[in-house]
C-alpha cells in the first residue's frame, strides 16, 4: 500500500535518530536487571497464539516435513543407480 508522501500527500513525520545507548541512558536503567526488565515488558506486548493456532501450525509442519522427505527419498532412489555406475563403476 502506498504512502501518503509516496502519491504526493505530505510526508509522514520520521522520528529523530538517536546515538545508540540513549534510551538506556533515558530510562536509568542499565546491565542485565535493566535488560532483562525490558524483555519482560517486551514479552507482555506479544498476541500469544491459542491452542487451536499452535496445533494447527504443527500439522502444517509436520505435512511439510513429511512431503519433503518422500521427494527427497523418491530422488535418493532415483539417482542411486546412476551414481553407482558413474561414479563408483558398480
Amino acid at each position: 500500500m502506498a504512502r501518503s508522501a509516496d502519491i504526493g500527500g505530505t510526508p509522514l513525520p520520521r522520528p529523530e535518530a538517536r546515538p545508540a545507548g540513549e534510551s538506556q541512558a533515558a530510562s536509568g536503567k542499565r546491565g542485565p536487571i535493566g535488560f532483562i526488565g525490558e524483555c519482560w515488558a517486551e514479552l507482555k506486548k506479544v498476541e500469544w497464539p491459542g491452542q487451536a493456532q499452535v496445533v494447527q501450525g504443527t500439522v502444517v509442519v509436520i505435512i511439510a516435513c513429511i512431503i519433503v522427505g518422500i521427494f527427497l527419498y523418491a530422488n535418493d532412489q532415483l539417482w542411486k543407480p546412476v551414481v553407482q555406475k558413474i561414479f563408483l563403476g558398480q
